[in-house]
């Protein structure tokens, strides 16, 4: 089977159309991003080409912040298969695993910053203790 057999075609404008939604920019501040020449009408006719040339495919991943490879090889159904083939394994045996690999206490954590906040409070109160013997003298 041939590589163009096995996957749909892509359409790159409407991926352009799903990365800019999913990073919640409307077309004229995509336009406005890439430039002068680009407005709302033109960035909603690049949303509407299967194809994106390669240099304007270039400037849009640039200004989406996304690599090319993403815009021109998102399949939305692969992506939608994979997400219920992931949930689907994690129900049949047993729900979602979350393993958080935590490698300190959360709790001592925090008794270190408290720590760390009560040396900080002495110190302070110390210099202020300072300043006033400070002015006292001087008054004196």
């Amino acid at each position: 089977m041939s590589a163009t057999a096995e996957r749909p075609n892509i359409h790159q404008g409407r991926n352009v159309k799903r990365f800019r939604e999913m990073l919640g920019l409307k077309q004229e501040a995509l336009a406005l991003e890439l430039g002068s020449e680009w407005n709302q009408k033109r960035v909603s006719l690049l949303e509407a080409k299967e194809t994106i040339e390669p240099e304007i495919l270039s400037e849009v991943a640039k200004a989406l912040k996304v690599p090319e490879e993403a815009i021109k090889n998102f399949d939305e159904e692969q992506a939608i298969h994979n997400i219920q083939n992931n949930y689907d394994n994690s129900v049949i045996h047993g729900g979602p695993t979350v393993n958080y690999n935590c490698t300190f206490n959360p709790i001592d954590k925090l008794v270190e910053l408290f720590e760390e906040n009560k040396k900080l409070y002495e110190r302070l109160l110390a210099s202020e203790r300072e300043k006033i013997e400070l002015l006292k003298k001087g008054n004196s």
